[in-house]
C-alpha cells in the first residue's frame, strides 16, 4: 500500500464497530470484534464500555491500556460507506 491513510475522525457505532473518516475523504465502517478474541493486550476490549474508550493518538486508534490498531490496517479491513449508508 503506497497510500498511508490518516485518520481524521472516528466514532463508536455499535457492538465492536467504529466509523473512521480518513484524509482521502473515505468513510469506513470497521468491525473490530475479531480483535476482542485475540487475548493479550486486546482482552479488555471485550468489555464494550472499555472498547468505547478508544481515542486517536498519533494517527492511530488507541485504548487506555496501550492497545492500538494502525490506520493502514483499519483502512484495509474497513467497509467503505457512502453518505446514504452512513445516515441510516
Amino acid at each position: 500500500m503506497d497510500y498511508i491513510p490518516h485518520i481524521i475522525d472516528a466514532e463508536y457505532v455499535e457492538d465492536y464497530r467504529i466509523r473512521v473518516r480518513f484524509d482521502d475523504g473515505s468513510i469506513k465502517l470497521v468491525d473490530l470484534e475479531p480483535y476482542t478474541k485475540r487475548g493479550g493486550i486486546f482482552e479488555p476490549l471485550k468489555d464494550k464500555d472499555f472498547f468505547k474508550k478508544f481515542f486517536i493518538d498519533l494517527n492511530t486508534i488507541c485504548w487506555p491500556n496501550g492497545a492500538d490498531i494502525a490506520p493502514e490496517r483499519l483502512y484495509e479491513i474497513g467497509k467503505e460507506e457512502t453518505i446514504e449508508s452512513s445516515v441510516k
